[in-house]
């Protein structure tokens, strides 16, 4: 299987230069890396139904013989139909095709075909619109549909893997050894790789899903438990005196309890003689920020220093900010990019001879040329901006440093226990005190000048506000583009307002003025996609208004909530949305009844499972081909345990029987989107 792996998809009949380089576009340039393509759904054509019993407006197969010789029909210029009449000797139906010049020569009068797709019908007759149909001789019982690119069609895929099958030897090496395959019922690779893409029936295909997906999930906590393995070595940096006691007397407000448990757990292995290797998960304006301020405080106060990586310029130059003032005596600096090359060089120049302490930057930290003296604490912010292998590297400019990530998107605890399985956890459940219950209404748009008259009455008392907009693109999906949208807001509810745009195609150091700009005061409202979702602590913005609100999950609708409330001054968030389908109400009310993240991080994984949660990056993890962190949890605990004891036998997998998962480890974590 691993020379599959490095033989080029151009190998295979049918693909040449250009289609190798769409099949590269979707994750497969090599033979093998298709056979890993997974279909992401099925075509069950194994029981057709006859024309008048089959369901309504949901995909069904229909076994039918064409009547007569399509007919076309040009119907204004650009745009042609084809319509064909089929029976199954019973009743007859209609299938319309629209500009496929292909059709009459494909579909033969007399011949039987299976046809595949949704049945409509009025009182005369039933229609299908562009099924997909293939002969009834050669009819396989079920199709695969894979993840498409423009140029490259499901079918050129199914095609693509059926070759790439005939490449494939009878017996190939299979990472799961057989002990485990036959305690946990999992069939063999070669079985289950024939049965995902070539599947007799949907029961080969769940088969096939689970030994899978098991194997997916196992090599996934075989890599983060080892990553946890390498944290035991003994740290050279040992943290000698608990200091957080003279650290919280520099606050200006007292701790929550759960601050100080966070603080107590993170100094506890500092002390242990072992490398720390934790996360501090918290809701939005918990005061993480107040926790890495104090485990700075103690490292550097110790002798070490330590490093703060933020994803963003805007958030790392907030930290500056707010650490330099509290930890004065200290001496902190900034790293960014843009920041000037005279200016870099004397902060590298100061992390070198140790004269700086505490360093707080961006992914600048990762540059070749950053090097430390004593690196003894490294805290990355927003984890979910950052993959396993960012943190490995801003690890490896010290000699096992402490490690500290903070996330502040809540995740039910077991969850996490599974997704950062090689991170031990702090929970920072509840809010410090002066933080504000932010009011929540869900509207219909016919409130819509009503919530803008409430956004101006706050303006007029020198307030901020945020307006969530969804799309980017001028008439994507029949909705306004975000300048379109502002420029409406501008000439029509808010009026003479200065107001500022932010979104995803901006450059970043414009992103990076316009958020200057609103956090300075110079902009009163700032209309944005959702890439304010992770921002700045603006105070003194008081209203959060999102548009179309049913576009998106509880979880970023909670985070999008969370920028206002920041500051001494009532805050609101205003859901403005017109679906009337029972998950949005569901979602919507949910994010009306209550402001904690934990409830609404529980609550969003009932509705919509991980989506919401991991969106495409799994929070740093490698990328997961067809297991899914929510729906699979009973496999993925079975697959902890099984890793665990794995590596309690062997820990550098190095038995000949652990050498597949090996190279499956290997490969997985070096295939990281960084």
């Amino acid at each position: 299987m691993r020379s599959l792996f490095e033989r080029n998809i151009r190998d295979l009949k049918g693909v040449g230069e250009k289609r190798a380089k769409l099949f590269a576009k979707l994750g497969a340039p090599t033979v093998g890396a298709l056979l890993r393509l997974y279909p992401r759904a099925y075509e069950d054509l194994s029981s057709p139904y006859p024309i008048r019993l089959a369901p309504l407006n949901e995909p069904c197969a229909i076994r039918a013989t064409v009547l007569e010789r399509p007919t076309e029909t040009r119907i204004r210029a650009g745009m042609m139909i084809c319509k064909v009449k089929v029976t199954d000797g019973e009743s007859d139906m209609e299938l319309t095709y629209f500009n496929n010049p292909y059709i009459p020569s494909m579909l033969k009068a007399d011949e039987e075909y299976v046809f595949y797709g949704k049945v409509t019908a009025n009182f005369l007759k039933r229609e299908m619109t562009t099924p997909e149909f293939v002969r009834a001789e050669v009819c396989p019982p079920v199709r695969p549909i894979y993840r498409q690119t423009q140029g490259l069609t499901s079918r050129m895929i199914e095609n693509a893997v059926r070759s790439a099958f005939d490449l494939l030897p009878d017996r190939i090496r299979d990472p799961i050894p057989e002990k485990i395959r036959e305690k946990y019922g999992l069939c063999p690779l070669r079985d289950a790789l024939e049965n995902i893409h070539l599947p007799q029936d949907m029961a080969a295909v769940e088969t096939a899903r689970k030994r899978l997906i098991f194997e997916e999930l196992l090599i996934l906590q075989l890599g983060l438990l080892r990553l946890k393995g390498r944290s035991r070595v003994v740290s050279p940096l040992s943290l000698e005196h608990d200091r957080s006691e003279v650290f919280y007397g520099l606050l200006p407000f007292e701790p929550t309890q759960a601050q100080r448990r966070a603080v107590n757990e993170a100094v506890a292995d500092m002390k242990s003689g072992f490398p720390m290797n934790r996360l501090i998960q918290g809701d939005v304006g918990s005061g993480k920020t107040a926790v890495a301020a104090a485990l700075c405080f103690c490292a550097v106060a110790d002798g070490m220093q330590a490093a703060l990586m933020a994803p963003t310029e805007i958030l790392a130059q907030q930290h500056f900010a707010s650490l330099s003032a509290l930890l004065r005596d200290m001496r902190v600096a900034l790293l960014t990019g843009s920041m000037p090359a005279a200016k870099k060089r004397e902060v590298l120049q100061g992390l070198l001879t140790g004269e700086i302490q505490l360093v707080i930057g961006t992914h600048a930290l990762l540059s070749e040329g950053v090097a430390f003296q004593r690196l003894g604490l490294v805290i990355t912010d927003e984890q979910h901006r950052f993959g396993v292998a960012q943190r490995a590297a801003l690890a490896s400019k010290g000699d096992h440093p402490h490690m500290l990530v903070m996330s502040a998107t809540p995740i039910p605890r077991t969850l996490a226990l599974m997704i950062y399985g090689d991170l031990d956890i702090s929970i920072l459940d509840e809010l410090p005190p002066g933080r504000q219950k932010i009011d929540t209404y869900a509207v219909t748009s016919d409130k819509r000048l009503r919530a803008f008259r409430f956004i101006q009455k706050h303006i007029d008392e020198g307030r901020q506000c945020y307006i969530i907009c969804p799309m980017i693109d001028e008439g994507q999906n029949d909705m306004a583009s975000v300048n379109e949208y502002a420029e409406k807001v501008r000439n029509e509810w808010l009026r003479g307002y200065p107001i500022g745009v932010l979104h995803g195609k901006m450059k970043p150091k414009e992103k990076e003025a316009v958020m200057a700009d609103f956090s300075q005061g110079k902009i009163a409202v700032l209309i944005s996609t959702t890439v304010v979702e992770v921002g700045v602590d603006v105070p003194n913005a008081v209203v959060m208004l999102i548009e179309n609100a049913e576009r998106y999950g509880l979880s970023q609708l909670h985070q999008l909530r969370g920028r206002v409330g920041r500051g001494q001054y009532k805050s609101t968030c205003i859901l403005i949305s017109d679906a009337q389908n029972e998950e949005t109400v569901t979602r919507l009310k949910t994010m009306c009844a209550t402001n904690d993240g934990f409830q609404i991080a529980e609550q969003d994984l009932k509705l919509r499972g991980p989506g919401d949660f991991f969106g495409h990056r799994q929070h740093g993890l490698p990328d997961l081909k067809i297991a899914d962190m929510i729906h699979d949890m009973d496999l993925l605990k079975e697959a902890q345990s099984v890793a665990q004891g794995i590596l309690n036998e062997d820990a550098d997998l190095e038995l000949p029987q652990h050498r597949g998962l090996r190279a499956e480890v290997k490969q997985l974590f070096e295939n990281m989107t960084d």
